[in-house]
């Protein structure tokens, strides 16, 4: 059986439809903003600390762009953000993320750069935590910890 077109709703459409599904929106209070009680939040915890560790296979990418048409670039910067990017100046982001979800980043932007006439340059870069940790920032102040160092402390 063949799978249905995808259909392209514009913004209100979306909203409708997500609000008819019985998804709430920010401003609204759902069964997700309530806590569960102590007990199950106790087990969940113990659920997370009982699991195997996970390789760190995850690393950190700078990736920045120099796009005239607003159109592809409105539509990479979403697409970024949806990859988990997170945008550092309009048009510099950074990543972590591992390999083969870079890999993925890489190829489909390499496509959206062939599919038009350009001059336009996108740059994606590998680096390293300590790399970043020692940027010097001047001007807007910039929460990369967040980023650079995922939490490793269990607050109870």
């Amino acid at each position: 059986m063949s799978r249905p077109k995808r259909r392209n709703y514009d913004l209100r459409t979306r909203l409708e439809l997500l609000r008819r599904a019985g998804l709430t929106g920010a401003s609204e209070a759902s069964e997700q903003d309530k806590l569960l009680p102590l007990e199950k939040r106790i087990k969940k915890i113990l659920n997370i600390l009982r699991d195997k560790p996970k390789k760190p296979l995850a690393m950190l990418y700078l990736i920045m762009y120099d796009i005239e048409n607003d159109k592809v670039r409105n539509r990479i910067s979403r697409y970024l953000e949806r990859k988990g990017c997170v945008r550092i100046q309009k048009s510099v982001f950074v990543a972590r993320t591992e390999p083969k979800v870079f890999e993925e980043i890489h190829e489909t932007l390499r496509e959206v750069q062939s599919f038009y006439d350009n001059r336009d340059s996108i740059i994606l870069v590998p680096a390293n935590s300590s790399d970043l940790r020692s940027m010097k920032i001047i001007g807007k102040e910039l929460y990369l910890e967040a980023i650079l160092d995922k939490p490793n402390s269990l607050f109870f």
